[in-house]
């Protein structure tokens, strides 16, 4: 796991290496004087040391939390990230669990009742979700639900709550910063209900496309454990369809749906950038996208850490379960 999360910063450190000295410093400029005196800033930045050099100095500063000055958060990259973080996290804290257990059941109803009319909407309705862009489904449930009935808005919660929750720490206590947790530990839940009606839109959106795909390598999995020899063996000595479909079939058939489930999970966790973007949900999703429009090189290698390790995470988490619904997995 070290060894990978090692790789990943030397390739995301050589990434940034194509980069001229010059312009790497120019994302430490913020006045006039400033770019006039460039090479000066070169030379204090270290930016013409070799490779090596640079590298185990970010490093260590990687390993000190120092990871540079967000141009767009206007702060500290790592006091950026964890304001950020909450934002991201309560977004996946709902539509994660959801998008999993919800896709798994409808892969899992597909296959077993394959080609018959149970088969064919839930396929229609995988096609339709999988092959509709994110940003476009987001925009039309914005547009429906908010344009015309003004009952879901976009952002992390109204105007009124934000000013008082900020203007009130002494009666607002923010115990995890997850805004519907904390409403309820406040026993606000006015609050809480407030934040919830603005995660619904993104929760909806980001939960019907992975569904999506989730349902897709679910059903064709099912289909291919039914009809092993295992199957009909369990059929052929009288058990009945619910142990022999939820049982037996249904643990072989999720070993491909936990590397997909696994990744999904981890590219969710890393942030949600349309989600976030055409919700304006001041989140990771949103902090790197628009990192990424203003060449905020410190927040970009920053992002790319986390997410490198979140995968990383994601895939030894996969691999655990594995071993627990495939014994085979744990004797070798």
């Amino acid at each position: 796991m070290f060894v990978v999360v090692f790789g990943v910063s030397v390739l995301i450190f050589s990434i940034l290496m194509t980069f001229s000295p010059e312009r790497r410093a120019a994302v430490y400029v913020r006045s006039p004087q400033q770019a006039q005196n460039l090479p000066q800033l070169v030379e204090s930045l270290g930016l013409n040391d070799p490779f090596y050099i640079q590298y185990f100095r970010w490093v260590k500063e990687l390993t000190h939390f120092n990871l540079g000055y967000s141009v767009v958060a206007a702060r500290p990259v790592w006091d950026a990230f964890k304001s950020f973080l909450p934002v991201t996290l309560e977004l996946n804290l709902y539509s994660v669990p959801i998008m999993i257990i919800v896709g798994i059941w409808l892969g899992t109803i597909s296959g077993i009742y394959h080609d018959t009319y149970i088969d064919h909407i839930t396929r229609i309705f995988a096609i339709i979700f999988w092959s509709l862009p994110t940003f476009l489904f987001a925009l039309i449930l914005l547009m429906i639900f908010y344009g015309y009935f003004e009952v879901f808005s976009p952002g992390i919660i109204s105007d009124a709550y934000s000013v008082y929750i900020h203007d009130n720490p002494d009666k607002y206590t923010q115990y995890t910063h997850l805004l519907t947790i904390d409403g309820i530990l406040n026993g606000r839940f006015d609050i809480a209900w407030d934040a919830a009606k603005h995660l619904f839109l993104p929760v909806v959106t980001q939960v019907m496309v992975i569904i999506a795909l989730l349902l897709r390598v679910m059903r064709s999995s099912m289909i291919e454990e039914t009809s092993k020899d295992y199957i009909m063996t369990a059929r052929a000595k009288g058990a009945d369809k619910k142990t022999i479909n939820f049982k037996h079939a249904r643990k072989n058939a999720l070993i491909p749906v936990v590397t997909v489930a696994g990744w999904l999970a981890a590219f969710s966790m890393s942030g949600s950038i349309e989600v976030e973007v055409i919700f304006t949900r001041q989140g990771l999703g949103w902090w790197l996208a628009n990192a990424a429009i203003q060449l905020d090189i410190p927040v970009i290698m920053a992002m790319c850490m986390f997410m490198g390790i979140i995968i990383v995470t994601a895939n030894l988490a996969v691999d655990i379960l594995y071993a627990y619904i495939d014994p085979r997995i744990r004797l070798s």
